[in-house]
């Protein structure tokens, strides 16, 4: 099949109302974006570091975020997300190479996180399509109607995971491609709406039933430990008590699996918030983590203009480096945009036990990552005028002391509990 790029886009903020953001445009290898005068006027600021509000035409640097602005770039899967688009373009004929930025963000569509939409849409673009569209509509119609009836199936759209990272399979593309819901990150994961009881789940696309949350889910990677989703909700656990602030969390628990679940927090109800990750606001490339806790320290301050919220950032960054979390590099820290227009820190994710580059921490603390530990914390406390620094070190030491404890609640077995507690208790 002949692929025609996406040459424009309009971006829309999906808040308390709909509005025009502006358009990008692709010329000639570049990506160029124009703020529409309304919303100039409306004075939201998306991106205030990299992209100010300001008329005129915004040409993006080339050498980040496949050439495009960062706050547009946080809207593209990455990892999972990005290999389900990847391989299902392919069975139409289309080389993965050949999509550009902006035919990405056109499949994202109105399915993005945070509250920026695409259009046009082509999100469901690739429904009942391939070799075998027929037979792939039955298998989806029938798989539709039992998870109407019965809910989603945790196991099987594990045991599909598994058959796609294998490259064995055509029929379940369409079903993890739609509910993927372009999030980002290397696991297998889906968006989907869980019952207040955490009984239920059921799709996640259009409109919160009655009783329902939208959550994700995620699934173990193939080289994913078997109990990675238990290690991930005892963290979420630890963090909790070390004063660090996740979202809501849950084990969900199957005939076959554990499953590690996470409440969004870019979404209240039906509501979308904008979302925007560091790397994204600061363009930094995640990729190639360069980045300190100095700066991000920093960042929080110049950005929220709130030292409550330097103070929760200083608390992640305590929990990061004594709970051995070493991928935590710039897209793992995000800021929302409240409908008073102000920043704050988004709740913290994908926290667990993790080795980063090298075994080197992602993010650098006072430049040093190999073995990061109190010192370097306490004196970044000092470094930011944190009158509460030796309180909030305090109060993580004290939770990572007690990760045996949030092991064995969240039902890791003991010989891996038992592995990692040696790795924490070389950082007291």
């Amino acid at each position: 099949m002949i692929h025609a790029p996406v040459p424009l886009l309009t971006v829309w903020y999906e808040g308390a109302e709909r509005l025009r953001v502006g358009r990008l445009a692709s010329l000639e290898r570049r990506i160029l974006f124009e703020y529409d005068p309304a919303f100039v006027t409306a004075g939201i600021e998306i991106s205030p570091f990299e992209l100010p509000l300001k008329p005129g035409v915004t040409e993006a640097r080339r050498d980040l975020f496949d050439g495009i602005f960062g706050v547009f770039a946080d809207s593209l899967p990455d990892g999972w997300g990005r290999l389900l688009l990847d391989r299902a373009v392919e069975r139409r004929g289309i080389a993965r190479g050949q999509l550009g930025p902006l035919d990405r963000l056109a499949f994202v569509g109105r399915n993005g996180m945070g509250a920026l939409s695409y259009e046009p849409d082509h999100s469901g673009e690739f429904a009942g399509e391939g070799q075998d569209g027929k037979k792939q509509n039955k298998i989806l119609g029938r798989r539709r109607k039992s998870d109407a009836e019965n809910g989603i199936s945790l196991d099987r759209i594990a045991e599909e995971s598994r058959t796609v990272l294998a490259g064995n399979s055509e029929e379940v593309f369409d079903e993890l491609l739609r509910l993927n819901g372009s999030s980002g990150g290397a696991r297998p994961k889906i968006v989907a709406q869980v019952s207040e009881d955490r009984q239920r789940i059921i799709h996640g696309g259009g409109s919160l039933a009655t009783g329902y949350e939208h959550w994700m889910i995620k699934f173990a990677f193939s080289q994913d430990e078997r109990e990675a989703g238990a290690i991930e909700y005892a963290y979420s656990l630890m963090a909790a008590t070390a004063g660090v602030e996740p979202p809501p969390t849950h084990l969900f628990r199957t005939r076959r699996g554990r499953y590690f679940g996470v409440r969004r927090f870019d979404r209240n109800g039906d509501r979308r918030i904008h979302m925007h990750s560091l790397a994204g606001l600061i363009n930094a490339d995640y990729r190639h983590p360069s980045l300190d806790y100095d700066a991000y320290l920093k960042t929080v301050m110049v950005l929220t203009r709130n030292m409550a919220e330097v103070e929760k950032a200083y608390a992640l960054a305590c929990f990061n480096v004594l709970a051995h979390n070493r991928d935590d590099h710039a897209r793992n820290f995000s800021f929302l945009l409240g409908e008073n227009r102000r920043w704050v820190l988004a709740p913290a994710y994908d926290l667990t036990f993790s080795h980063g580059p090298n075994g080197e921490q992602s993010m650098l603390l006072l430049g040093e990552g190999r073995v990061p530990g109190v010192e370097g914390l306490s004196e970044l406390g000092r470094k930011h005028s944190l009158k509460r620094a030796r309180e909030i070190l305090d109060r993580v030491q004290s939770a990572v002391a007690r990760w045996m404890e949030f092991s064995e609640t969240a039902g890791v077995a003991k010989k891996s509990g038992t592995r990692i507690e040696k790795i924490l208790g070389t950082k007291s």
